[in-house]
């Protein structure tokens, strides 16, 4: 599976390796997701989804229901 957050559609980005003589080496850094179950009172069922660490903040923050209808509109949660 593919390390990509199911709720906000961050991924991992490219970035360099810098040495201490500037050398350059290309590197990846991956999201942050932790893969956590959630109850969803409206449906009456847990989900887990694989969340990064920024959108279980936002989660605690407006909840989970706002935070799923918030994805579908957005397209990264089906």
């Amino acid at each position: 599976m593919s390390r990509v957050c199911e709720l906000t559609g961050k991924k991992a980005m490219v970035g360099n390796n810098v040495s201490h003589a500037k050398n350059r080496t290309k590197r990846t850094f991956d999201a942050n997701l932790i893969k956590k179950r959630f109850f969803i009172p409206g449906e009456d069922k847990w989900v887990t989804l694989k969340v990064s660490t920024s959108a279980l903040k936002t989660i605690n923050k407006i909840g989970i229901e706002a935070m799923l209808k918030e994805a579908k509109a957005k397209g990264f949660y089906k």
